[in-house]
């Protein structure tokens, strides 16, 4: 069996293919990684000769396809995917993969949805967004749907922190996500709303306390409304935990500066290079989720608030790596292309146990 992870020797792609170094029985892992010294010094340090590095151009559709072939699974862990989602799927179906990525940009998974039908014919599984948020996110709306007997809403909340990563593809994430109008569900019909509209101060688990979030552009109000079913509202907001992050970043989407893929390329660049000199709380340098489930269950209503804090790479990449297990064990029955939370994808509840053996813990109340 041959596992490929795109983007293997960056933040997300490396903890990823450690993960499936140790808790899976994959016959080789392909490191593909345009940085190819990177992707070498990470196969080395693994000891294994399981692994191998291939260097890759996300930006070509050939060196796609060529790294794909013949790999059973290929996990997506290489950004900005409002750049590349589309291009790696396109490659993976013409080279035969199944595929699984962390893809947490709006208009790039509404765009490979695209290629549903296709991907049905030629008999692939495409899973877009199994991160952290997409991901951990869809798991725990779907816990809280199959514990209610009616859910009206699922409100999505998570905090990051500006000395958890570092990557150039987060950076580029953050000011994709904080432009233009993005999608949320509300009364029961798709709307567009403001990035960066919409403060709410909200509790996430020590060490992280009360956070600033808004209403950001990802896929979780496009995809939940459509897979669980009578849901009226689902929401998602996020924010960093230095609020004067937040502020910065709305307002260069304010100046019109994050309009297009050229100025958020510089820009990413100059933030990149500045984010050591950013002032953090090295004690809270965590990411969180929170995902509340409100609805009723005996014809009393409760709200179902599920939460995790962890590095951001672990809350990212160890879901990539369990669905990429998953996907190559076929554990998830179902072709075309989708998200996690779908009838057929992830188990919701095994997938937690997954998570609980690496020691990411979901908590649970009941209000």
């Amino acid at each position: 069996m041959r596992i490929v992870v795109l983007g293997g020797a960056g933040d997300m792609g490396a903890e990823t293919v450690r993960d499936l170094v140790k808790f899976s029985k994959v016959g080789e892992i392909v490191i593909a990684d345009r940085n190819r010294r990177a992707a070498e010094r990470l196969a080395a340090s693994l000891n294994t000769d399981r692994v191998r590095a291939q260097e890759v151009d996300a930006a070509s559709h050939s060196s796609l396809v060529k790294v794909m072939e013949g790999s059973q699974v290929t996990a997506g862990a290489l950004g900005p995917f409002y750049r590349f989602e589309r291009p790696i799927v396109e490659a993976a179906l013409e080279a035969g993969s199944n595929y699984v990525s962390i893809c947490d940009d709006h208009d790039a998974a509404e765009s490979v949805f695209e290629l549903d039908q296709e991907a049905r014919q030629k008999g692939r599984r495409i899973l877009t967004g199994l991160g952290w948020t997409p991901g951990l996110s869809n798991m725990m709306a779907r816990l809280g749907y199959e514990e209610l007997d009616k859910v009206d809403s699922i409100n999505i909340y998570w905090s990051g922190s500006s000395g958890d990563s570092k990557g150039l593809a987060v950076v580029l994430h953050l000011i994709h996500i904080f432009t233009g109008q993005v999608t949320s569900f509300q009364n029961g019909e798709f709307v567009k709303v403001k990035a960066g509209s919409g403060k709410e101060a909200v509790s996430f688990p020590p060490p992280l306390d009360s956070i600033n979030t808004f209403h950001l552009g990802h896929p979780e109000p496009l995809t939940l409304p459509r897979t669980l079913e009578g849901v009226n509202e689902v929401t998602l907001k996020g924010g960093l935990a230095k609020n004067y992050l937040n502020n910065l970043a709305k307002l260069l989407a304010g100046l019109g500066l994050t309009r297009n893929r050229l100025t958020k390329q510089a820009l990413g660049q100059i933030i990149k290079i500045l984010i050591p000199i950013f002032p953090t709380d090295k004690k809270k340098n965590f990411s969180g989720i929170r995902v509340d489930v409100s609805g009723t269950r005996l014809n009393a209503e409760k709200r179902l608030v599920y939460s995790a804090v962890a590095n951001m790479r672990r809350l990212t990449a160890i879901p990539l790596s369990i669905g990429t297990i998953m996907m190559a064990n076929n554990q998830i029955s179902r072709f075309g292309v989708f998200s996690p939370e779908i009838e057929g994808a992830v188990d919701s509840k095994l997938f937690l146990q997954e998570l609980e053996k690496r020691d990411i813990i979901v908590h649970q109340q009941e209000l």
